[in-house]
């Protein structure tokens, strides 16, 4: 989405961070940090973790299939564990305020993160920390260390562009992994519908 009411700077950053790029359009809990302390190694073993699970799990569209081929123990087991983490999640929120469902475009490059009309926006080439929560299961997040590329303000929403600096190797092949598991599923629903 490229809106033709944002700034030169807003529409630079938009194609250095989206352009010839896999990004992903969707709606997480998110909130950008002025505070640039981010946890790189905790990220990276979150998606890497993550994507061990999902791999165990497969698919959205075969898990149901796969579930039924396991062994009696083991669908007892994985369904105990689903409801362990529900348990977990709500807990974790209830001790931790939630952060707020933002609509965010993603990719190995950077964020765009759309904010309420009135957000104090940061300024450009200030160094701060993105926290979102890469899947709605997993009541944990991540925390990114961000550099502002632009910002916009519109009537009705504000945005700001947050490019990532040089993320260590296995950080960024995590988050691109993670990233194309978000695509595959979102062309996966689309077809549905």
């Amino acid at each position: 989405m490229n809106n033709p009411a944002w700034p030169a700077t807003a529409q630079a950053a938009e194609h250095g961070l989206f352009g010839d790029v896999l990004t992903c359009d969707a709606v997480l809990p998110a909130s950008y940090l002025a505070d640039a302390t981010a946890r790189t190694a905790q990220a990276e073993a979150l998606l890497q973790g993550l994507a061990q699970v999902e791999d165990l799990r497969g698919s959205e569209d075969s898990g149901e299939e796969k579930r039924g081929e396991l062994p009696l123990l083991a669908q007892r087991l994985d369904a105990k564990l689903d409801l362990v983490l529900v348990l977990l999640g709500r807990l974790v929120r209830q001790a931790n305020p939630p952060l707020p469902p933002t609509p965010l475009r993603w990719s190995v490059r950077g964020l765009r993160l759309q904010l309420a009309a009135d957000a104090a926006l940061p300024e450009p080439d200030s160094a701060g920390s993105v926290r979102l929560q890469p899947a709605d299961w997993l009541p944990d997040d991540v925390e990114l260390p961000v550099i502002v590329s632009a910002a916009a303000r519109g009537p009705q929403a504000s945005w700001v562009w947050l490019r990532f600096p040089a993320l260590p190797p296995g950080l960024e092949e995590a988050m691109g992994r993670h990233l194309f598991r978000m695509h595959r599923r979102q062309v996966a629903d689309a077809r549905r519908r």
